[in-house]
């Protein structure tokens, strides 16, 4: 019995052993997948790594993560049977770009009666891939990013299954996860990819940053030079005539007057410089095309260059085409144009000649400006057109200029629809050539009549104005030094000048008196100049007074801004004295022993 009574437990421990199998199966088949998935996620890992610490093109590490997930499952899998295919843009069809190392080829069934043999550069139906990810258990599943499917991974059936039981039923799971885990590297990868380009495009902004401030610091530098030399002079040659006990000569006396004059020219020049570079920069500088006398233009500019080649015993030579005789282009900007091409060729040469040469080609006109100098190299050349930039002058004892004079050279001859060449060698000299098409002069009175549409009513009533014989002058001017100088040079004409400096005043001398012009400022301590214009135009009394606007706004638009306050002309800062005489004179009529001009 006792036998007996021993077996049932003998039993018991039999039944129990299979289940302690399964157990075991099951927790083998679990860390079968999770080492599998471990070891893929680790290697990609790896990629992801290597990629973000280095600049290596990421289409190459998308390609070693394709191959490795098909290596790591192959592997996994212990056969070779596994493959990637991505799909064709504008098309159905994807391709097998992936395949085990050690797959000669894979075989997959999409649909009953149809098999397909998978070979590396085969192309595939993506309906059939569709067919094989519907399957059950599935063959294909689809590796999608942002709802969209960016390529297919393929497990084909094995021959003979080496998996265990347990590890078949992981496969799902298995393959779900590393469909999971490629995306996820891609899209780390595409995102890695945006960090570099940002990196990279950072680097670029500050090496041109840090460039740009070389330059800044180099222009500040040579602004500062340009400017402080002509103000040397001017404040120098002043403080002399100035001077207690010192009394030069009448023509020494006007030799200090005419430096001091041809400074404060300098002066301007260089401010011009600047406010069209920035004007340009802004796309807000214009020409005023017009029918232009090109030999008398290119004579006129050469006598202005003659001086400074006499200095240095340079020759100055002109060559006309017979043919040229008339070109539709903005005067003062061509003149412009031809002055930084002369001066810089005289700059730079030592000895010989210096010429303008202007011969017409087709189409076009094209002004050369050559010169026998020390030449450029070709890396200079590059550089050329680059704001601020200089080349290094061996031939002078410091820099001169700011380097803008070529920027807006060329940048005023593609506003005329033009362009700008140069050829140079080290010391064979340099040739600059304009190039500005030949336009037909409809379009200069088409340009005019388009100015005349646009120009204020009011500034199209001054132009026919009967001159006054009501010859005084309201002069509205808190800036001391302009106010002086305009009132005294005004009463010196014959004018009868009432100086005031501001707004207030200037009502309260109204109520007085009514002058035959009002000469105003822009910027009054206790408001602004056209808000004073627009309540003068408001009243019935004051409407009729013709008024002028002396300003320092000179930058694009600020004299349609004050013609259309309602003022009848306006003058810019420093003021052109021949010029504010004239403007003044369009408007009173002074009697005849008093007209004439200061000398």
């Amino acid at each position: 019995m006792q036998q007996y009574s021993s077996l049932p437990e003998q039993n018991s421990q039999v039944d129990a052993t299979p289940s302690l199998l399964a157990t075991i199966q099951q927790l083998r088949a679990e860390l079968w997948l999770e080492c599998s998935l471990n070891k893929l996620q680790s290697r990609l890992n790896d990629y992801l790594v290597s990629v973000s610490a280095s600049t290596v093109h990421v289409e190459a590490t998308a390609a070693e993560i394709f191959q490795t997930v098909v290596d790591e499952l192959d592997i996994a899998l212990n056969n070779s049977r596994v493959a990637i295919a991505l799909p064709q843009p504008q098309t159905t069809l994807a391709q097998i770009c992936y395949v085990s190392n050690s797959a000669s080829a894979l075989e997959v069934t999409p649909q009953k009666g149809k098999k397909l043999r998978l070979k590396l550069t085969q192309m595939v139906e993506v309906a059939d891939l569709q067919s094989l990810a519907s399957q059950q258990p599935p063959s294909a599943w689809p590796l999608t990013s942002d709802s969209e499917t960016i390529g297919w991974l393929i497990i084909a059936k094995a021959p003979q299954e080496v998996l265990t039981a347990s590890q078949i039923q992981l496969k799902s799971e298995l393959f779900t996860r590393v469909t999971q885990q490629l995306t996820n590297a891609l899209a780390q990868l595409k995102q890695i990819q945006s960090w570099q380009q940002i990196s990279q495009n950072i680097g670029s902004s500050n090496q041109e940053l840090e460039r740009t401030n070389q330059l800044k610091n180099q222009f500040l530098a040579n602004t500062s030079h340009e400017i402080r030399t002509p103000l040397s002079s001017i404040i120098g040659f002043t403080h002399l005539l100035l001077a207690q006990g010192y009394e030069p000569s009448r023509e020494r006396h006007q030799e200090y007057l005419n430096i001091i004059q041809s400074s404060g020219k300098h002066l301007l020049a260089l401010i011009n410089d600047i406010l069209d570079l920035s004007k340009i920069e802004a796309n807000q500088l214009e020409v005023q095309p017009e029918e232009v006398n090109v030999p008398e233009l290119c004579r006129n500019v050469l006598a202005l260059v003659k001086e400074k080649a006499a200095n240095k015993g340079l020759k100055l030579r002109l060559e006309l085409d017979s043919s040229v005789t008339t070109l539709v282009a903005d005067p003062l900007r061509l003149k412009q144009m031809l002055l930084n091409l002369l001066f810089n060729a005289v700059k730079f040469t030592c000895n010989g000649e210096v010429g303008l040469k202007v011969i017409s080609q087709a189409e076009f006109v094209n002004f050369t400006v050559w010169d026998t100098g020390i030449g450029i190299s070709q890396l200079d050349q590059e550089q050329l057109f680059q704001p601020y930039f200089q080349i290094a002058n061996s031939v002078t004892n410091r820099d001169e200029g700011t380097g803008l004079g070529l920027v807006v050279t060329k940048k005023l001859a593609e506003i005329h629809g033009g362009s700008v060449e140069v050829e140079s060698e080290l010391n064979q000299g340099s040739r600059f050539t304009i190039i500005l098409p030949v336009k037909p002069v409809t379009e200069v009175q088409e340009y005019q009549k388009a100015q005349i549409d646009t120009t204020d009513i009011t500034a199209l009533a001054a132009s026919n104005v009967v001159p006054s014989s009501n010859f005084r002058i309201l002069l509205v001017e808190d800036d001391l030094p302009n106010g002086q100088l305009m009132q005294t040079y005004l009463e010196r004409l014959g004018y009868q000048v009432t100086w005031i400096k501001n707004a207030t005043a200037m009502w309260s001398t109204l109520a007085q008196q009514t002058p035959g012009l009002i000469l105003i400022d822009i910027q009054l301590p206790d408001e602004n100049g056209l808000q004073v214009v627009k309540q003068l135009r408001h009243h019935s009394e004051y409407q009729r007074i013709p008024v002028i606007a002396q300003t320092a706004m000179a930058m694009k638009g600020d004299r349609e801004t004050c013609i259309a306050s309602g003022v009848n002309e306006y003058i810019s800062k420093p003021l052109d004295l021949p010029l504010l005489e004239a403007l003044v004179a369009k408007y009173i009529q002074l009697p005849p022993a008093t007209e004439a001009s200061p000398s």
